[in-house]
C-alpha cells in the first residue's frame, strides 16, 4: 500500500470514528438523566386516547398533584368510575354485536385484555363484582419521572400557579406510552424559573425562586 494510499484510508476511518461519535453522543445522558425513558407499564394504559381523544382532565387522575407535592397515580377505584362500564374499545364491542347480529345469537359482554387486568387487580369477577375467592393485588406502575433524593420538588406549587402538565412532562396526549421528555436537570428548572419570573404564567406575574435551598435543603 502507497503512502498517499494509507493516509486516504486512515482519513477515511477517523471520519466514519468521528460520524459515530457523533451519532452516540446524541443518545448518551449524564447519570441520573433519564430523558426518553419509555418503560413498558403492567396495564397498557393509553394517554393518547384518555387525555388526547377523550379530553380527559390530567387531574382527574393524578388529583395528587393539586394537594401534595406528588402527582401519584390514580387508585384503581378511580379507574372503575368509568371502567365499570366501558370494558372494551367500541370497535370491539360494535364487531361483536354484528357477530351476533349475523348468528342470530345474544350479544355476549366484551372486555379486552387490559381492562381485563383492572378487574383482576381488584377481584373481580365476570359481573365486574367482588370475588371475595379471588385475591386483591396493587397494580405496579412503573415511575417514569424521578428526582434524586436531595431535590424537593412540590406538584401544588406549581399546579397552583398555573404552570401546565406539559411544561414538565411534554404533551402526553399525544403518547400510546407516557416516556420522560425533558431532561429534569437543575439547569432545566432554573432556565424555567427565570423565564416564569421575566414573562410569566398565563399572563400572570410570578416570583420563582432562584435560591438554592428551595429545591435543596
Amino acid at each position: 500500500m502507497s503512502k498517499e494510499t494509507a493516509t486516504y484510508v486512515l482519513a477515511i476511518g477517523l471520519v466514519l470514528s468521528l460520524l459515530a461519535l457523533t451519532g452516540a453522543a446524541r443518545t448518551f445522558n449524564l447519570a441520573g438523566n433519564h430523558q426518553g425513558y419509555e418503560p413498558p407499564q403492567p396495564i397498557a394504559f393509553s394517554h393518547r386516547l384518555h387525555a388526547g381523544e377523550l379530553g380527559m382532565d390530567c387531574l382527574y387522575c393524578h388529583a395528587g398533584a393539586q394537594k401534595s407535592r406528588h402527582g401519584g397515580v390514580p387508585a384503581a377505584s378511580v379507574c372503575m368510575n368509568c371502567h365499570e362500564f366501558v370494558t372494551a374499545t367500541l370497535g370491539a364491542v360494535q364487531a361483536e354485536e354484528a357477530a351476533a347480529k349475523e348468528a342470530g345469537r345474544a350479544v355476549e359482554p366484551v372486555v379486552s385484555p387490559e381492562i381485563a387486568k383492572l378487574y383482576e387487580a381488584l377481584g373481580l369477577n365476570e359481573k365486574r363484582e367482588r370475588d371475595p375467592a379471588k385475591p386483591t393485588r396493587p397494580i405496579a406502575w412503573t415511575r417514569i419521572h424521578n428526582l434524586p433524593d436531595f431535590v424537593y420538588f412540590d406538584h401544588r406549587a406549581h399546579v397552583g400557579a398555573g404552570v401546565s402538565c406539559q411544561q414538565c412532562h411534554g404533551n402526553v396526549e399525544t403518547m400510546e406510552r407516557v416516556r420522560q421528555v425533558e431532561t429534569l436537570a437543575m439547569g432545566w428548572c432554573v432556565n424555567c424559573h427565570r423565564q416564569a419570573n421575566a414573562v410569566g404564567v398565563q399572563g400572570r406575574a410570578v416570583n420563582a425562586s432562584l435560591h438554592c435551598t428551595t429545591c435543596h435543603y
